[in-house]
């Protein structure tokens, strides 16, 4: 199949394979610095508008939206683009023409589009948490890496100068050996419900709404108010719960500082949780193998209103959202996009001598985006580039498989195997017909 022919049919064919053959693709040609990607939008509403037009400088060739309102919106604002409805459509459309896609769909929907656009051999900037299963945030991976395309998944902050420079500070021993990391998140309640049954009323869907393009991968079920935005955060069919929505947020530190990845166990513990709903709370202790100079390291998260230990900063924990690293000379107090303090009262710019191996520009948030757009024009790879943001999607997700199975995971990275049956169906979720992967 030529890359520019992925009609809806001709997908539902591809797929149906047992597994996804990645053909072999050369990187796209490198293009000029000041030459401009043709770039296609896959969700245009919520944080999609943030990410199309934070690349907008680009030559926005395609627009894709469920919502036709949201849709409308974009294709008035970037009158050159083409809207479609339906992403498949617009890759077929497009293809030939299209550089690079950002993807900023419910996690239910991260990975068709963004898998299809490797397999095309384009670029992919991708929201967070990467993709909605383990599985897929391996497949996705080794995609890339086998089509040498330039990536990037869209946690902002881990562009943002002051967490960069803690993330320095870490790499150059100003806390000592890190054994003990502790994440916490307000979420959820204040932003979304959990602890949910699936709605029992139902009745026809908007009318500026396709309903089916919606449920994509999903199990079908009819429409219910409250799915579509936002409320599809709380529902394992849809979203990953607050540990999905926040933790490659909270990851970022680490994911600068050690480029974490694999743990050895995952355990859980959490309350109200349903079959169909992510839990009111929950806390999950994950621990990491000693790797290069960083010895064994425990981390541990927390939501729903849990908060660590006041013993840990000597006061109360009352940040929202917050990242506290013990080491064995100081700790950091910090939150996901940096602007920490050190339990010493030692000034974090007081390190001098402590190198700075990471760019840093006032803006940051540009910055996250334009490091991806660099990267497609022959650039350093960015910071979250799928090498570093696959393996955090795996770690936060093998979190809510702990949660969902309700038995420790003991990971086997190289097989992708949780130590249970409960946990190991839980790594990859079965595709409606004509979607399998």
């Amino acid at each position: 199949m030529s890359s520019s022919s992925f009609t809806r049919r001709a997908f539902l064919r591809r797929s149906a394979a047992t597994a996804i053959v990645f053909p072999l693709i050369s990187r796209l040609p490198v293009l000029g610095a000041n030459q401009r990607l043709n770039i296609a939008s896959v969700g245009v509403g919520g944080k999609g508008w943030t990410d199309l037009t934070k690349v907008s400088a680009e030559n926005i060739l395609g627009v894709c939206d469920v919502d036709s309102e949201r849709l409308g919106k974009a294709t008035q604002q970037f009158s050159k683009a083409r809207g479609f409805a339906d992403w498949r459509a617009m890759y077929d459309a497009l293809g030939k023409e299209m550089d690079g896609v950002t993807v900023s769909t419910p996690d239910h929907m991260h990975f068709p589009p963004a898998m299809a656009a490797i397999q095309m051999g384009k670029h992919v900037y991708c929201q967070k948490p990467l993709t909605h299963t383990v599985g897929e945030a391996r497949l996705l991976t080794l995609a890339a890496r086998k089509a040498k395309v330039a990536t990037q998944m869209g946690n902002q902050a881990m562009a943002h100068g002051p967490l960069r420079r803690e993330a320095e500070l870490i790499r150059g021993g100003a806390l000592g050996s890190i054994r003990e990391v502790h994440l916490w998140t307000d979420r959820p309640g204040n932003f979304w419900r959990q602890g949910l049954q699936r709605p029992a009323s139902t009745g026809p869907a908007p009318s500026s709404l396709a309903w089916d393009l919606w449920i994509g991968v999903a199990p079908s079920r009819p429409y219910a108010p409250g799915y579509h935005p936002f409320a599809w955060r709380g529902f394992w069919d849809f979203g990953t719960g607050a540990l999905g929505d926040m933790g490659c947020h909270l990851f970022n530190l680490l994911a600068l500082a050690f480029e974490i990845r694999d743990p050895l166990s995952v355990e859980a513990e959490s309350e109200g949780g349903t079959t169909e709903s992510a839990p009111l709370w929950s806390r999950v202790t994950y621990q990491f193998p000693a790797v290069n100079r960083q010895p064994a390291m425990k981390v541990v998260w927390y939501d729903g209103g849990k908060r660590p230990s006041p013993d840990l900063i000597k006061g109360p924990v009352t940040q929202g959202n917050g990242v506290i690293v013990v080491g064995s000379k100081d700790t950091l107090i910090t939150s996901y996009e940096g602007v920490g303090s050190l339990l010493s009262g030692t000034p974090i710019d007081s390190f001098k001598s402590i190198p700075e191996i990471f760019n840093k520009r006032p803006d940051w948030e540009q910055s996250h985006y334009d490091e991806w757009i660099q990267a497609c024009k022959g650039g350093p790879a960015a910071a979250s580039n799928f090498e570093i943001s696959g393996p955090v999607t795996e770690a936060v997700l093998l979190g809510n498989i702990a949660i969902r199975a309700g038995r420790p995971v003991r990971w086997d990275s190289e097989h992708l195997r949780t130590g249970s049956a409960e946990g190991d169906v839980l790594l990859r979720k079965p595709y409606p017909p004509g979607w399998r992967v």
